[in-house]
């Protein structure tokens, strides 16, 4: 008789987009639940949602980024410190933030997005793995981010950089109009094989 193979577990913190914690985001929550990881989602747009990223980023500008930034930051207070840190593009700031900043991470995924790593005031922690996804003609991700995400691959020892074909931003989030379901299946399968390596 041979035991049953225990599921790995990451405890992962992923912060939504632009456009509030969307059925989408809470739906890919779902999926690495599913995989056997727990996943907290908190909501920086206090029950906002909106129907357009422009409409979204008019919101986050108006309660500043600045103060989204550290409402991400904070909200990982009451977690342990070994997280795995998920934004999906706005949400990338905090994720991207606590995975450069707070001891004891154990992984970063950023979504549509990234950031330079000296944003945060240090490079990139070499021993912290990380993956990074995002759409070659995505006007949002295809120029800075897409540089941005580059130099923090560089510097990761595990880092992957992963270019889908298309131009949609938010193409992991299955409740928009942007969803693009053949490169989120790939996406998660990837997501999911980084986690349940860490």
């Amino acid at each position: 008789m041979t035991a049953s193979k225990e599921i790995p577990m990451a405890e992962v913190l992923l912060f939504h987009h632009a456009q509030g914690l969307t059925e989408g985001v809470l739906a890919f929550a779902d999926e690495l639940r599913d995989a056997g990881h727990k996943v907290h989602t908190p909501d920086l747009y206090n029950g906002h949602t909106f129907h357009s990223l422009d409409d979204g980023l008019a919101y986050a500008r108006e309660v500043g980024f600045g103060s989204l930034l550290d409402q991400g930051v904070q909200s990982a207070d009451r977690l342990a410190d070994n997280l795995v840190y998920v934004g999906f593009s706005l949400g990338v700031m905090p994720a991207q933030k606590l995975a450069q900043t707070r001891p004891g991470a154990r992984g970063a995924l950023l979504l549509c997005g990234a950031v330079p790593p000296d944003e945060f005031g240090t490079s990139w922690p070499s021993d912290l793995p990380v993956q990074i996804h995002g759409m070659d003609a995505d006007p949002y991700f295809a120029g800075e981010d897409l540089d941005a995400a580059r130099a923090i691959v560089s510097e990761a020892k595990h880092g992957e950089l992963f270019i889908y074909p298309g131009d949609q931003h938010l193409f992991a989030d299955s409740s928009l109009s942007s969803y693009d379901a053949d490169a989120t299946a790939l996406l998660t399968e990837r997501v999911i094989a980084f986690l349940g390596e860490l």
